[in-house]
């Protein structure tokens, strides 16, 4: 079976696009994560609103990010114009992800079928596949970045929010004009930011792992066709 180096490399970054987009997607999907920290961070008591009420602002708040609804709404909070020009954006930045998700599941699916169909399979550089690859970038990329993060917190919200909203300042909210922002603290933040560091190493660890054992498998393989002469290490049976 012929191997391809620019599959492996195309498989390699697809994996890392999919493990990103969907560790980032968890929170965003997962309103039950945000519930249990109305109760934990004291919101009613902070805000004076009821559960009922906070519930309501947030899930009409991520129906729009999240494209389920045209407009900007936050239950019974008022917020100003150039709050909702600063959801609108993280709305763009939200279904981006979702996207970039989508797509790069659909591209790993598809070129799986092609492979068998061409009697493809990526190129293993160094004995490692794709996979390996994929997990062993991202996984030290954002071991890095989450040590950064956690020796200072506070400067690493501003500095996201610079990369991410470049020229802008209308995510500096003034809670009398938008109170919304009184039902998302940034321990709210930080906590999601955890979350989805978590999921994306834990992903990179399996991935990793995973690719150790097929590699281990691989060996054992090629050992057992040498004892019984049947191969001399060809290329086809490396990687």
């Amino acid at each position: 079976m012929k191997t391809s180096k620019p599959l492996s490399l195309l498989l390699s970054l697809l994996t890392a696009l999919a493990v990103l987009s969907g560790s980032i997607a968890a929170p965003l999907l997962c309103r039950p994560f945000y519930y249990a920290h109305i109760d934990a961070l004291g919101l009613v008591e902070y805000t004076g609103l009821t559960r009922e009420q906070i519930t309501e602002a947030f899930d009409q708040m991520m129906d729009y990010c999240l494209g389920q609804r045209p407009n900007f709404a936050a239950g019974v909070l008022p917020f100003s114009a150039s709050g909702a020009s600063h959801f609108a954006d993280v709305r763009g930045l939200f279904l981006l992800d979702l996207w970039v998700l989508v797509l790069s599941l659909a591209g790993l699916v598809v070129l799986f079928f092609w492979c068998r169909r061409k009697k493809a399979r990526p190129h293993c550089f160094l004995g490692r596949g794709p996979g390996f690859w994929a997990a062993s970038a991202l996984g030290a990329i954002f071991l890095v970045v989450g040590g950064l993060a956690a020796l200072d917190f506070d400067r690493a919200f501003v500095v996201f929010h610079a990369l991410f909203f470049p020229g802008k300042e209308n995510w500096l909210f003034n809670w009398w004009e938008d109170p919304v922002i009184l039902i998302l603290p940034q321990e709210f933040f930080r906590n999601c930011a955890v979350l989805v560091l978590t999921l994306l190493l834990t992903w990179c660890a399996v991935l990793i792992g995973a690719d150790l054992w097929a590699a281990s498998i691989r060996k054992k393989r090629r050992e057992e066709v040498s004892r019984q002469g049947g191969c001399s290490g060809c290329p086809g049976c490396q990687g």
